[in-house]
């Protein structure tokens, strides 16, 4: 839902900013622009003092203009926000082999390689993530490893075990994983 959210408001912003430039350049080298434009020539400014001050005498005109610009505000920082959010998988699209396909819960793939990836040796605790299209997920893995676990070896097994078993039993061609590997805190061992 994003990626149309932020190319509508893009091609929108540079359609006014284009059509603006257009104009204001068009005026600059004396070519007509419609008879609503303010900006008359190269000498004039885009608001004039009139314009500016018309309604400054009125007791409505500042409480509306702080609320736009407050709305303003809001909506330019939750958009802001949600560029940052990686959306979550709600459901990844099988080949049931029939032509028709299913849907499975992207909670419930997830789970299902949590689980896989708690069990390998080494690993205190997994979580995953599932971001992408519907028809080609990618995983993100944390795995949180135990003082003795060995990265590289846990690493290759979750690829051949747990992201191998999700992969086929979801019926997926590929299933690309970023994986953040942490190891856990632990005391200094002694020898006495």
């Amino acid at each position: 839902m994003l990626r149309p959210v932020n190319r509508v408001l893009l091609a929108l912003a540079g359609l006014i900013l284009l059509c603006s430039g257009g104009i204001v350049l068009a005026r600059g080298l004396d070519w007509p622009v419609p008879s609503w434009w303010p900006y008359r020539g190269p000498h004039d400014v885009l608001l004039s003092r009139a314009s500016r001050e018309r309604w400054h005498g009125e007791g409505w005109w500042w409480p509306v203009v702080i609320a736009v610009l407050a709305v303003l505000v809001v909506l330019a920082l939750w958009w802001l926000l949600s560029q940052a959010r990686r959306a979550r998988l709600s459901e990844v699209l099988v080949d049931s082999g029939d032509g028709e396909g299913a849907a499975l819960r992207g909670r419930a793939l997830e789970e299902a390689v949590e689980d896989d990836a708690r069990s390998l040796d080494g690993v205190s605790r997994a979580r995953v993530r599932l971001t992408g299209r519907r028809t080609g997920p990618v995983a993100r893995v944390r795995l949180l490893l135990e003082p003795h676990a060995a990265p590289a070896g846990t690493l290759r097994r979750l690829g051949d075990e747990a992201l191998a078993h999700a992969r086929d039993s979801a019926g997926l061609a590929a299933l690309p994983a970023e994986v953040r590997l942490r190891a856990a805190r632990h005391r200094a061992e002694r020898v006495s």
